[in-house]
Protein backbone atom coordinates (compact mmCIF):
# COMPACT_ATOMS: atom_id res chain seq x y z
CA UNK A 1 0.00 0.00 0.00
CA UNK A 2 0.64 3.76 -0.43
CA UNK A 3 -0.47 7.18 -0.49
CA UNK A 4 0.27 10.46 -1.60
CA UNK A 5 -2.50 12.63 0.53
CA UNK A 6 0.76 14.61 1.75
CA UNK A 7 1.79 15.52 -1.60
CA UNK A 8 -1.40 16.69 -3.15
CA UNK A 9 -2.15 20.37 -3.57
CA UNK A 10 -3.89 22.35 -0.92
CA UNK A 11 -7.46 22.23 -2.81
CA UNK A 12 -7.55 18.95 -4.38
CA UNK A 13 -10.20 16.47 -2.80
CA UNK A 14 -9.34 13.12 -1.82
CA UNK A 15 -11.09 10.09 -0.46
CA UNK A 16 -10.61 9.02 3.27
CA UNK A 17 -9.08 6.05 3.83
CA UNK A 18 -10.50 4.18 7.02
CA UNK A 19 -8.71 0.97 8.41
CA UNK A 20 -11.62 -1.31 10.34
CA UNK A 21 -10.40 -3.30 13.22
CA UNK A 22 -11.99 -5.70 15.35
CA UNK A 23 -11.05 -5.50 18.99
CA UNK A 24 -13.10 -7.72 20.95
CA UNK A 25 -16.70 -5.97 21.22
CA UNK A 26 -15.33 -3.24 19.85
CA UNK A 27 -15.43 -2.21 16.16
CA UNK A 28 -12.18 0.73 15.61
CA UNK A 29 -11.94 2.69 12.73
CA UNK A 30 -8.83 4.30 11.73
CA UNK A 31 -8.85 7.36 9.12
CA UNK A 32 -7.02 9.22 7.33
CA UNK A 33 -8.35 12.13 5.99
CA UNK A 34 -8.65 16.14 5.05
CA UNK A 35 -10.17 17.43 8.07
CA UNK A 36 -10.63 20.75 6.51
CA UNK A 37 -13.13 19.62 3.64
CA UNK A 38 -15.18 17.94 6.41
CA UNK A 39 -15.48 21.36 8.62
CA UNK A 40 -15.75 23.51 6.34
CA UNK A 41 -18.64 21.68 5.28
CA UNK A 42 -17.72 21.18 1.30
CA UNK A 43 -19.75 18.58 -0.44
CA UNK A 44 -17.20 16.34 -1.71
CA UNK A 45 -19.34 14.77 -3.99
CA UNK A 46 -19.84 17.28 -6.55
CA UNK A 47 -16.53 18.81 -6.80
CA UNK A 48 -12.65 18.04 -7.39
CA UNK A 49 -11.31 21.42 -6.02
CA UNK A 50 -12.24 23.04 -2.88
CA UNK A 51 -11.41 26.25 -4.69
CA UNK A 52 -14.59 25.92 -6.79
CA UNK A 53 -16.72 24.83 -4.01
CA UNK A 54 -19.15 26.59 -1.67
CA UNK A 55 -17.15 27.16 1.89
CA UNK A 56 -13.87 27.52 -0.25
CA UNK A 57 -13.32 30.31 2.23
CA UNK A 58 -13.42 29.04 5.21
CA UNK A 59 -11.89 25.99 3.73
CA UNK A 60 -8.85 28.47 2.97
CA UNK A 61 -9.13 29.85 6.86
CA UNK A 62 -9.33 26.57 8.41
CA UNK A 63 -6.42 25.56 6.56
CA UNK A 64 -3.87 27.77 7.98
CA UNK A 65 -5.10 27.04 11.29
CA UNK A 66 -2.61 25.71 14.28
CA UNK A 67 -3.36 22.30 14.47
CA UNK A 68 -4.40 22.78 18.24
CA UNK A 69 -7.28 24.84 17.23
CA UNK A 70 -8.16 22.82 13.64
CA UNK A 71 -8.59 19.68 16.53
CA UNK A 72 -11.09 21.92 18.77
CA UNK A 73 -12.81 22.80 15.34
CA UNK A 74 -13.14 19.04 14.49
CA UNK A 75 -14.26 18.25 18.01
CA UNK A 76 -16.99 21.08 17.88
CA UNK A 77 -18.29 19.32 14.33
CA UNK A 78 -17.95 15.48 15.26
CA UNK A 79 -21.55 15.58 16.05
CA UNK A 80 -22.60 16.44 12.89
CA UNK A 81 -20.26 14.25 10.93
CA UNK A 82 -20.89 11.34 13.61
CA UNK A 83 -24.95 11.91 12.40
CA UNK A 84 -23.48 10.78 8.88
CA UNK A 85 -21.53 7.68 9.26
CA UNK A 86 -23.44 4.64 8.95
CA UNK A 87 -22.53 1.76 10.85
CA UNK A 88 -24.86 -0.77 11.11
CA UNK A 89 -24.13 -4.62 12.93
CA UNK A 90 -26.19 -7.66 12.05
CA UNK A 91 -29.05 -5.18 10.87
CA UNK A 92 -28.71 -3.01 14.09
CA UNK A 93 -26.98 0.20 13.35
CA UNK A 94 -24.59 1.57 16.02
CA UNK A 95 -23.35 5.58 16.55
CA UNK A 96 -19.60 5.89 16.36
CA UNK A 97 -17.87 7.36 19.48
CA UNK A 98 -14.77 9.46 18.46
CA UNK A 99 -11.19 8.34 20.52
CA UNK A 100 -8.81 10.59 19.06
CA UNK A 101 -8.20 13.06 16.89
CA UNK A 102 -4.34 13.82 15.56
CA UNK A 103 -4.11 16.61 13.23
CA UNK A 104 -0.69 17.41 10.79
CA UNK A 105 1.36 19.72 11.15
CA UNK A 106 0.46 22.81 9.55
CA UNK A 107 3.70 23.13 7.31
CA UNK A 108 3.08 24.53 3.55
CA UNK A 109 -0.44 25.72 3.31
CA UNK A 110 -0.61 24.96 -0.31
CA UNK A 111 -0.15 21.41 0.46
CA UNK A 112 -3.19 19.33 1.25
CA UNK A 113 -2.18 18.54 5.44
CA UNK A 114 -3.33 14.91 6.26
CA UNK A 115 -4.94 14.60 9.70
CA UNK A 116 -6.07 11.20 11.23
CA UNK A 117 -9.31 10.41 13.14
CA UNK A 118 -10.18 7.82 15.09
CA UNK A 119 -13.73 6.22 16.03
CA UNK A 120 -15.12 3.10 18.38
CA UNK A 121 -18.61 1.11 17.25
CA UNK A 122 -19.85 -0.93 20.12
CA UNK A 123 -20.65 -4.64 18.62
CA UNK A 124 -23.65 -6.38 19.70
CA UNK A 125 -23.31 -9.44 21.06
CA UNK A 126 -23.13 -12.02 18.40
CA UNK A 127 -22.82 -10.09 15.75
CA UNK A 128 -21.57 -11.64 12.27
CA UNK A 129 -21.31 -8.31 10.17
CA UNK A 130 -21.37 -4.80 9.29
CA UNK A 131 -22.44 -2.68 6.41
CA UNK A 132 -20.59 0.56 6.49
CA UNK A 133 -20.94 3.81 4.23
CA UNK A 134 -21.21 7.50 5.04
CA UNK A 135 -23.28 10.34 3.72
CA UNK A 136 -22.82 11.49 0.08
CA UNK A 137 -21.28 14.82 1.17
CA UNK A 138 -18.77 13.32 3.07
CA UNK A 139 -16.88 12.15 -0.47
CA UNK A 140 -15.11 8.75 -1.87
CA UNK A 141 -14.41 6.20 1.52
CA UNK A 142 -11.58 3.54 1.20
CA UNK A 143 -12.38 0.93 3.64
CA UNK A 144 -10.34 -1.75 4.77
CA UNK A 145 -10.66 -4.61 6.55
CA UNK A 146 -8.00 -5.28 8.84
CA UNK A 147 -6.35 -8.10 11.65
CA UNK A 148 -8.50 -11.20 9.49
CA UNK A 149 -7.51 -13.69 6.68
CA UNK A 150 -9.09 -12.58 3.49
CA UNK A 151 -10.21 -9.35 4.61
CA UNK A 152 -12.24 -6.48 2.34
CA UNK A 153 -10.91 -3.99 0.32
CA UNK A 154 -13.52 -1.49 -0.94
CA UNK A 155 -13.77 1.90 -2.69
CA UNK A 156 -16.93 3.33 -2.16
CA UNK A 157 -18.48 6.20 -4.26
CA UNK A 158 -19.54 9.63 -2.16
CA UNK A 159 -22.99 8.04 -0.72
CA UNK A 160 -22.47 4.45 -1.43
CA UNK A 161 -22.56 1.55 1.23
CA UNK A 162 -20.23 -1.45 1.92
CA UNK A 163 -21.97 -4.93 0.96
CA UNK A 164 -22.13 -6.89 4.16
CA UNK A 165 -18.53 -7.66 5.58
CA UNK A 166 -18.28 -10.56 8.06
CA UNK A 167 -16.71 -9.42 11.25
CA UNK A 168 -14.17 -12.46 10.89
CA UNK A 169 -13.08 -11.94 7.42
CA UNK A 170 -13.83 -13.86 4.07
CA UNK A 171 -14.76 -11.20 1.99
CA UNK A 172 -11.79 -10.21 0.24
CA UNK A 173 -12.75 -9.84 -3.45
CA UNK A 174 -11.72 -12.40 -6.19
CA UNK A 175 -8.99 -11.13 -8.80
CA UNK A 176 -12.08 -10.86 -11.59
CA UNK A 177 -13.77 -8.95 -9.08
CA UNK A 178 -11.43 -6.58 -8.06
CA UNK A 179 -10.39 -6.09 -11.61
CA UNK A 180 -13.86 -5.00 -13.03
CA UNK A 181 -14.20 -2.79 -10.11
CA UNK A 182 -10.88 -0.91 -10.70
CA UNK A 183 -11.81 -0.42 -14.23
CA UNK A 184 -14.51 2.33 -13.79
CA UNK A 185 -12.32 4.32 -11.19
CA UNK A 186 -9.48 4.47 -14.13
CA UNK A 187 -11.71 5.65 -16.55
CA UNK A 188 -13.18 8.22 -14.06
CA UNK A 189 -9.61 9.72 -13.61
CA UNK A 190 -9.54 10.34 -17.34
CA UNK A 191 -13.76 11.70 -17.87
CA UNK A 192 -14.05 13.60 -16.12
CA UNK A 193 -11.26 14.29 -13.73
CA UNK A 194 -8.38 14.23 -15.63
CA UNK A 195 -8.16 17.26 -17.82
CA UNK A 196 -4.31 17.70 -17.92
CA UNK A 197 -4.42 14.08 -19.53
CA UNK A 198 -7.33 14.85 -21.67
CA UNK A 199 -5.70 18.02 -23.18
CA UNK A 200 -2.20 15.96 -23.96
CA UNK A 201 -4.18 13.68 -25.66
CA UNK A 202 -5.83 15.91 -27.40
CA UNK A 203 -2.68 17.33 -28.39
CA UNK A 204 -2.03 14.10 -30.06
CA UNK A 205 -5.60 14.43 -32.15
CA UNK A 206 -4.64 17.67 -33.66
CA UNK A 207 -1.44 16.86 -35.12
CA UNK A 208 -3.51 14.66 -37.54
CA UNK A 209 -7.16 13.09 -37.46
CA UNK A 210 -5.18 10.26 -39.76
CA UNK A 211 -5.68 6.84 -38.20
CA UNK A 212 -1.85 6.31 -38.88
CA UNK A 213 -0.21 8.88 -36.79
CA UNK A 214 -2.82 9.09 -34.22
CA UNK A 215 -2.42 5.13 -33.78
CA UNK A 216 1.11 5.57 -33.26
CA UNK A 217 1.11 8.16 -30.51
CA UNK A 218 -1.26 6.75 -28.92
CA UNK A 219 0.17 3.36 -28.68
CA UNK A 220 3.57 4.82 -27.95
CA UNK A 221 1.71 6.61 -25.01
CA UNK A 222 0.16 4.21 -23.43
CA UNK A 223 3.02 1.65 -23.51
CA UNK A 224 5.00 4.16 -21.48
CA UNK A 225 2.76 5.49 -19.00
CA UNK A 226 1.91 1.31 -18.73
CA UNK A 227 5.17 0.99 -17.42
CA UNK A 228 5.53 3.67 -15.43
CA UNK A 229 2.71 3.51 -13.72
CA UNK A 230 3.76 -0.25 -12.86
CA UNK A 231 6.96 0.74 -11.80
CA UNK A 232 5.33 3.45 -9.50
CA UNK A 233 2.62 1.52 -7.72
CA UNK A 234 4.90 -1.38 -7.22
CA UNK A 235 7.33 1.40 -5.53
CA UNK A 236 10.01 0.72 -7.53
CA UNK A 237 10.03 4.99 -9.24
CA UNK A 238 9.35 7.84 -6.83
CA UNK A 239 9.53 10.60 -8.02
CA UNK A 240 7.82 13.67 -6.43
CA UNK A 241 3.91 15.18 -7.67
CA UNK A 242 5.96 18.67 -7.74
CA UNK A 243 8.43 17.60 -10.35
CA UNK A 244 6.12 15.48 -12.23
CA UNK A 245 2.94 17.81 -12.39
CA UNK A 246 4.66 20.88 -14.39
CA UNK A 247 6.16 18.53 -16.35
CA UNK A 248 3.04 16.96 -17.39
CA UNK A 249 1.80 20.85 -18.07
CA UNK A 250 5.00 21.31 -20.22
CA UNK A 251 4.71 18.13 -22.23
CA UNK A 252 0.77 19.66 -22.91
CA UNK A 253 2.51 23.06 -24.55
CA UNK A 254 4.83 21.24 -26.33
CA UNK A 255 2.75 18.59 -28.66
CA UNK A 256 0.01 21.84 -29.02
CA UNK A 257 2.66 23.98 -30.08
CA UNK A 258 4.22 21.37 -32.38
CA UNK A 259 0.79 21.33 -34.06
CA UNK A 260 1.64 24.27 -34.98
CA UNK A 261 4.29 24.65 -37.00
CA UNK A 262 4.07 21.08 -37.96
CA UNK A 263 1.13 19.36 -40.31
CA UNK A 264 2.60 15.77 -39.92
CA UNK A 265 4.22 13.51 -37.68
CA UNK A 266 7.79 14.59 -37.55
CA UNK A 267 10.64 11.76 -36.96
CA UNK A 268 11.39 12.52 -33.39
CA UNK A 269 7.63 12.97 -31.94
CA UNK A 270 7.51 9.55 -31.54
CA UNK A 271 9.79 9.20 -29.32
CA UNK A 272 8.96 12.31 -27.36
CA UNK A 273 5.99 11.53 -26.92
CA UNK A 274 6.86 8.01 -25.32
CA UNK A 275 9.18 9.97 -23.08
CA UNK A 276 6.37 11.90 -21.84
CA UNK A 277 3.94 8.90 -21.46
CA UNK A 278 6.30 8.15 -19.21
CA UNK A 279 5.70 10.99 -16.97
CA UNK A 280 1.86 10.88 -17.62
CA UNK A 281 2.57 7.40 -16.06
CA UNK A 282 3.62 8.65 -12.43
CA UNK A 283 0.80 10.98 -12.60
CA UNK A 284 -1.82 8.17 -12.88
CA UNK A 285 0.46 6.48 -10.25
CA UNK A 286 -0.41 9.62 -7.97
CA UNK A 287 -4.09 9.09 -8.68
CA UNK A 288 -3.51 5.24 -7.52
CA UNK A 289 -1.28 6.23 -4.32
CA UNK A 290 -4.93 8.55 -3.50
CA UNK A 291 -6.06 4.74 -2.16
CA UNK A 292 -3.67 2.31 -3.00
CA UNK A 293 -3.98 -1.21 -4.60
CA UNK A 294 -5.32 -4.18 -2.14
CA UNK A 295 -2.48 -6.20 -1.24
CA UNK A 296 -4.74 -9.41 -1.82
CA UNK A 297 -5.39 -8.80 -5.86
CA UNK A 298 -2.34 -5.80 -6.93
CA UNK A 299 -2.14 -6.77 -10.30
CA UNK A 300 -5.59 -7.11 -11.28
CA UNK A 301 -6.19 -3.60 -9.90
CA UNK A 302 -3.84 -2.00 -11.46
CA UNK A 303 -4.58 -3.98 -14.86
CA UNK A 304 -8.31 -2.93 -14.54
CA UNK A 305 -7.49 0.63 -13.75
CA UNK A 306 -5.28 0.95 -16.74
CA UNK A 307 -7.79 -0.43 -19.04
CA UNK A 308 -9.98 2.08 -17.49
CA UNK A 309 -7.41 5.09 -18.15
CA UNK A 310 -6.85 3.43 -21.80
CA UNK A 311 -10.98 3.51 -22.19
CA UNK A 312 -11.19 7.00 -21.00
CA UNK A 313 -8.64 8.09 -23.48
CA UNK A 314 -9.99 6.34 -26.28
CA UNK A 315 -13.55 7.78 -25.67
CA UNK A 316 -11.96 11.47 -26.14
CA UNK A 317 -10.38 10.95 -29.02
CA UNK A 318 -13.95 9.39 -29.88
CA UNK A 319 -15.77 12.54 -29.12
CA UNK A 320 -13.52 14.60 -30.61
CA UNK A 321 -13.07 12.57 -34.03
CA UNK A 322 -17.47 13.26 -34.23
CA UNK A 323 -17.05 16.33 -33.65
CA UNK A 324 -15.32 17.59 -36.83
CA UNK A 325 -15.90 14.13 -38.85
CA UNK A 326 -17.99 16.34 -41.24
CA UNK A 327 -15.58 19.34 -40.89
CA UNK A 328 -13.10 16.81 -42.13
CA UNK A 329 -14.80 15.12 -44.84
CA UNK A 330 -15.83 18.69 -46.16
CA UNK A 331 -12.40 19.29 -45.96
CA UNK A 332 -11.27 16.27 -47.82
CA UNK A 333 -13.50 16.93 -50.93
CA UNK A 334 -16.55 15.81 -50.32
CA UNK A 335 -19.67 17.63 -51.25
CA UNK A 336 -21.47 18.10 -48.08
CA UNK A 337 -20.90 21.72 -47.48
CA UNK A 338 -24.84 21.99 -47.07
CA UNK A 339 -25.41 19.01 -44.31
CA UNK A 340 -21.82 20.77 -42.29
CA UNK A 341 -23.54 24.32 -42.24
CA UNK A 342 -26.83 22.00 -40.89
CA UNK A 343 -24.63 20.07 -38.20
CA UNK A 344 -23.03 22.15 -37.00
CA UNK A 345 -25.73 25.23 -36.39
CA UNK A 346 -27.48 22.55 -34.58
CA UNK A 347 -24.74 21.58 -32.37
CA UNK A 348 -23.54 25.52 -31.29
CA UNK A 349 -27.24 26.26 -30.52
CA UNK A 350 -27.93 22.68 -28.23
CA UNK A 351 -24.57 22.97 -27.09
CA UNK A 352 -24.86 26.66 -25.91
CA UNK A 353 -28.43 26.13 -24.64
CA UNK A 354 -27.06 23.21 -22.20
CA UNK A 355 -23.99 25.70 -20.92
CA UNK A 356 -26.85 28.54 -20.22
CA UNK A 357 -29.34 26.12 -18.29
CA UNK A 358 -26.32 23.99 -17.05
CA UNK A 359 -28.78 21.15 -16.16
CA UNK A 360 -27.93 19.46 -12.46
CA UNK A 361 -27.97 15.96 -14.40
CA UNK A 362 -25.74 16.54 -16.55
CA UNK A 363 -23.51 18.63 -13.72
CA UNK A 364 -23.63 15.67 -11.55
CA UNK A 365 -22.66 13.30 -14.64
CA UNK A 366 -19.40 15.01 -15.40
CA UNK A 367 -18.73 16.29 -11.96
CA UNK A 368 -18.25 19.65 -13.29
CA UNK A 369 -20.20 22.95 -14.10
CA UNK A 370 -21.13 22.01 -17.95
CA UNK A 371 -19.24 25.20 -19.36
CA UNK A 372 -16.41 22.98 -18.55
CA UNK A 373 -16.25 20.93 -21.31
CA UNK A 374 -19.25 22.38 -23.25
CA UNK A 375 -17.56 25.66 -23.76
CA UNK A 376 -14.65 23.84 -25.71
CA UNK A 377 -16.56 21.66 -27.85
CA UNK A 378 -19.01 25.08 -28.53
CA UNK A 379 -15.53 26.46 -29.54
CA UNK A 380 -15.13 23.36 -31.77
CA UNK A 381 -18.01 23.88 -33.22
CA UNK A 382 -17.64 27.48 -34.41
CA UNK A 383 -14.28 26.63 -35.44
CA UNK A 384 -15.88 23.54 -37.76
CA UNK A 385 -18.53 25.65 -39.24
CA UNK A 386 -16.07 28.54 -40.07
CA UNK A 387 -13.47 25.80 -41.86
CA UNK A 388 -16.70 24.61 -43.94
CA UNK A 389 -17.13 28.06 -44.94
CA UNK A 390 -14.23 28.80 -45.51
CA UNK A 391 -13.37 25.02 -47.82
CA UNK A 392 -11.95 26.69 -51.21
CA UNK A 393 -8.96 27.99 -48.97
CA UNK A 394 -5.65 25.42 -48.83
CA UNK A 395 -5.97 23.30 -45.19
CA UNK A 396 -9.04 25.17 -44.30
CA UNK A 397 -9.67 22.54 -41.30
CA UNK A 398 -5.80 22.03 -40.25
CA UNK A 399 -5.36 26.54 -40.19
CA UNK A 400 -9.09 27.21 -38.43
CA UNK A 401 -9.66 24.33 -36.41
CA UNK A 402 -6.29 22.25 -35.47
CA UNK A 403 -4.03 25.43 -35.73
CA UNK A 404 -6.53 27.60 -33.02
CA UNK A 405 -7.33 24.50 -30.71
CA UNK A 406 -3.83 23.68 -30.64
CA UNK A 407 -2.57 27.22 -29.52
CA UNK A 408 -5.54 26.99 -26.92
CA UNK A 409 -4.81 23.47 -25.45
CA UNK A 410 -0.93 25.05 -25.05
CA UNK A 411 -2.16 28.47 -23.69
CA UNK A 412 -3.53 26.18 -20.84
CA UNK A 413 -0.87 24.14 -20.66
CA UNK A 414 1.37 26.99 -19.93
CA UNK A 415 -0.91 28.55 -17.28
CA UNK A 416 -1.04 25.18 -15.43
CA UNK A 417 2.93 24.79 -15.72
CA UNK A 418 3.22 28.46 -14.18
CA UNK A 419 0.92 27.95 -11.65
CA UNK A 420 1.92 24.56 -10.34
CA UNK A 421 5.75 26.01 -10.22
CA UNK A 422 5.24 29.81 -9.33
CA UNK A 423 1.98 29.75 -7.50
Amino acid sequence: MFTALSSATAHEVLPSIADMTREGDTLTFDVRLNLETFVAGIDMSSITDTENATGAASYDALRALPPADLDAAFRDFWPQMAAGISIVLDGTPVTPVLTAVEVGPLGDIEVTRPSNISFEAEIPQDAQSVQVGWAPEFGVLVLRQIGVDAPYDGYLEAGAKSAEIALAGGNQATGWETFVRYIPIGFDHIVPKGLDHILFVLGLFFLSARMRPLLLQVSLFTLAHTITLALAALGIVTIPGSIVEPLIAASIVYVAVENIFMSHLSRWRPYIVFGFGLLHGLGFASVLAEFGLPEGAFVPALIGFNIGVEVGQLAVIAVMFLCVWQALRVDRGKNEASQGFVLYGVLIAATATLIWLNPSVITAAIDAPVWLFGGPLLAVFVLCLGSIQLRDHLEAYRRIVAVPASAAIAFVGAYWFVERVFL
